[in-house]
């Protein structure tokens, strides 16, 4: 970390940041040049609350040499990180496919989604037991037993399940009713002691980016994970909030190769909520695809015009299958299979 001071800063200032950069427990390294004075902090500088630093007399600008985010960057762990979940391998050659219903409404509608994710080839299935909803009269899920019922209909076709946590009061219950994979979801991307209770578990986590949230931010969402031993971590792009009022969010595509670049955990990309249509839906999962994203968050439903949530986003069964042959044929030619 380099220490930035004003040029007119006097002698009694640059001391006095040094002297707040030891107690912090870091070494200073003074620079004197012409124009300006620098001070480096020698140590770990992860600790530092900078803006303790910034509020000092005299103090310009601080710069970050290594990044805040240290067990999910790419740094820490060179080769990317491949996640098995259940047998289903996420991160490695194969662009996986998570295909589901919004959220669980019945058995019979669990049992019909379970079947086309499976007949379609999909590996995960995806279904919100519990529901965050804009609005407090709309349909919250149907809780508990929800993931009773998606169980039910996914192992006959042995899908690992993919849901929301919303509450960390629930995260016991997942755990008992076997979720193996849990979602944080856009809301949540910075409910900090959510994320601290996955962090002490070992099961994967999918990571949702908040509707404007930085990468940075993101990452060290993540880290917040990483940090409680839990290094089983999906980041999910699904749109980001602009001025745009012709689709729901704008899918960053871009956030694929610099996720690649920052952090070797593996990148999956959800359009069905960055479209809202599912018209749009294969345009974006092609593009995901081709950019480099490890796999994709679908929405299907056996019926998309009776789906309780979302309805207007969700694939058929037919829609779904078919989309899986481009895809393939993407996969196939940047050397991956689906």
């Amino acid at each position: 970390m380099i220490i930035v001071m004003n040029f007119k800063a006097p002698k009694e200032q640059i001391t006095a940041v040094e002297n707040k950069l030891v107690s912090m427990g870091v070494e200073t390294n003074l620079s004197k040049g012409v124009a300006r004075t620098i001070i480096g902090a020698v140590g770990d500088v992860t600790k530092i609350d900078t803006k303790l630093i910034e509020a000092l007399p005299g103090v310009e600008q601080i710069i970050r040499i290594l990044k805040p985010y240290k067990i999910v960057a790419r740094e820490s762990h060179e080769q990317n990180t491949i996640i098995d979940i259940n047998g289903v391998l996420l991160g490695g050659s194969t662009v996986q496919v998570i295909a589901g219903p919004c959220s669980v409404e019945t058995q019979e509608q669990m049992d019909l989604s379970a079947k086309a994710v499976a007949d379609a080839g999909c590996r995960l299935m995806r279904g919100g037991a519990f529901k965050p909803r804009s609005s407090p009269y709309s349909f919250q899920g149907v809780g508990t037993e929800g993931l009773s019922m998606f169980h039910k209909a996914a192992s006959k076709y042995n899908l690992p399940i993919v849901t929301e946590l919303m509450d960390v009061r629930m995260l016991d219950t997942f755990i008992e009713n076997d979720v193996d994979v849990i979602q944080i979801g856009t809301r949540n991307m910075q409910n900090f002691d959510l994320l601290k209770e996955v962090g002490r578990i070992h099961k994967p986590v999918i990571l949702k980016r908040g509707m404007s949230a930085t990468i940075s931010e993101w990452l060290m969402s993540a880290e917040y994970i990483a940090a409680g031993g839990n290094h089983n971590i999906i980041f999910c792009e699904r749109g980001i909030r602009s001025f745009e009022t012709a689709y729901r969010n704008v899918l960053d595509i871009t956030a694929i190769p610099v996720l690649k670049k920052e952090t070797h955990l593996p990148v999956i990309v959800d359009p069905s909520h960055a479209g809202g249509k599912a018209w749009m839906v294969p345009a974006l999962s092609m593009a995901a695809v081709a950019a480099g994203a490890d796999g994709l968050l679908i929405e299907t439903h056996p019926n998309p015009p009776e789906a309780w949530c979302d309805a207007d986003q969700a694939l058929s069964p037919g829609e779904l299958k078919d989309l899986m042959v481009p895809l393939r044929g993407i996969a196939n030619v940047i050397g991956r299979d689906l």
